[in-house]
């Protein structure tokens, strides 16, 4: 773009300052109070920014006014899009959309594969790639999710060997990650894998399969198949047991030279928050691994918090939100997000089900009502992400080296001045240097 003096911005050059901010070597003795979380927050979540601005000649522009905005964070703040229609319209439908996109920056779209191919060989692509593309248009990135797992696998497996139902999961992972590459590039590979070689293995295919060759080797072919379908993939091993069971399992699959990128964790609290020590402590053991984590399905209800779950088959009809459900949520939340946010191992925090509409369960776990009308806790959300956890927009004024400083979160930034635009990235926290180069704008 160009401005009244004739000059377009684009960034040339990035300078790292600081190596990248490293996990603690130790826990501090009161790792969940306000002021440690707030204070690791600054530490691994920000950077002091020296932005420089030079002319056509490479010459500082000095005194120049400059306008500094973030458009995006680094951080990644997600939740399930299964909601999300390319074919229903409506007032319903544009509430969903408008929020989701105000707010989250992450998206996870639904691949089970009993859902996503009822018939075999006729998969549901058309639906998931216009769920991706609207979400690629809002500048969201997509996580596909799941690739293999054994609580929806498709009815026509019935009946084959495992060395059958073997191809066809290999198949169907190099179909969707290839197919999909360069629009969805994160993927759920392997969903609950330290329950999966003991689930119902009289009549589930998956299981048996996963019994007959072992749970390290089957994750060890399946994230083999999805690294050569798209080498650039992130590739995640999810669950939702955060015993020492799931701990060995990495172990093993780490061992073996599985290329696991991302560990998993899922955080469904329906029967009540598990505290902030809980969740520190998940941090800590699973990041000794030495991977990025992600809280990958995360649910805090604004009801009745239930003790006794019927996890695969209930569906409660008489779950309501209620006013003090959604005060309680509210603050259970912002308390879980601060201390993830501020663990320099997390990278991402999927909430499961944006709306009570169609919530799993029945629950009233959604970041918003039925009718889409906001609770508590996608207002204070929206607060932390967009206002506390953000920077800009910033009037500043280069000084006679062309530069101008400031402190702000990671993630991508505008830069204008006098009209013309670019764009540029903090990726690392610490001291931070970028470089814009103006160039004289064509006629």
């Amino acid at each position: 773009m160009t401005g009244r003096h004739g000059i377009t911005l684009a960034i040339v050059s990035v300078v790292l300052m600081a190596a990248a901010a490293q996990a603690p070597a130790e826990s501090p003795a009161a790792p969940v109070g306000l002021e440690e979380m707030n204070a690791r927050i600054q530490k691994y979540r920000t950077a002091e920014v020296t932005l420089t601005v030079t002319d056509a000649g490479g010459r500082p522009l000095a005194g120049a006014a400059v306008t500094v905005q973030q458009t995006r964070h680094q951080f990644l703040f997600g939740c399930n899009a299964f909601g999300l229609s390319a074919s229903r319209e409506g007032p319903a439908q544009t509430a969903y959309r408008d929020r989701f996109k105000a707010l989250l920056n992450f998206a996870t779209l639904p691949f089970y594969w009993g859902a996503y191919e009822r018939q075999e060989g006729q998969p549901a692509a058309d639906g998931r790639r216009a769920m991706a593309e609207w979400c690629a248009a809002s500048g969201i990135r997509t996580k596909g999710h799941p690739l293999c797992w054994h609580q929806v696998p498709p009815s026509w497996l019935a009946g084959k060997t495992p060395e059958e139902v073997q191809a066809l999961q290999i198949g169907r992972i190099t179909r969707e990650v290839k197919g999909f590459a360069g629009l969805i590039d994160t993927w759920d590979v392997v969903n609950e894998a330290v329950v999966m070689p003991t689930y119902q293995l009289d009549k589930n295919p998956i299981a048996q399969l996963c019994k007959k060759i072992g749970a390290p080797e089957l994750i060890k072919e399946t994230f083999a198949a999805a690294r050569t379908a798209n080498p650039r993939a992130t590739l995640v091993l999810n669950d939702y047991d955060t015993s020492p069971k799931y701990e060995a399992l990495i172990r093993e699959c780490l061992a073996a030279g599985v290329t696991i990128d991302v560990i998993g964790i899922q955080s469904h609290q329906h029967n009540g928050y598990r505290g902030a020590r809980w969740t520190w402590e998940a941090c800590e053991r699973f990041a000794k691994f030495g991977k990025p984590l992600h809280f990958t399905e995360t649910t805090f209800v604004s009801g009745e918090e239930k003790q006794h779950m019927d996890w695969n088959n209930g569906h409660y009809t008489d779950w309501v939100t209620t006013p003090e459900g959604e005060k309680r949520q509210a603050a259970q939340v912002a308390e879980f997000y601060r201390i993830l946010f501020s663990h320099p191992a997390v990278q991402a925090i999927t909430w499961w089900d944006f709306s009570d509409a169609g919530a799993w369960l029945g629950a009233p776990s959604g970041l918003v009502r039925k009718d889409m009308s906001p609770k508590p806790v996608y207002d204070a959300l929206l607060k932390m992400v967009k206002t506390e956890w953000w920077t800009g927009p910033l009037a500043l004024k280069t000084d006679e080296r062309g530069q101008v400083k400031f402190h702000g979160f990671l993630g991508a930034y505008a830069v204008e001045s006098s009209g013309a635009r670019a764009t540029f990235e903090v990726g690392r926290a610490g001291e931070f240097a970028v470089s814009t180069q103006l160039s004289a704008a064509k006629p």
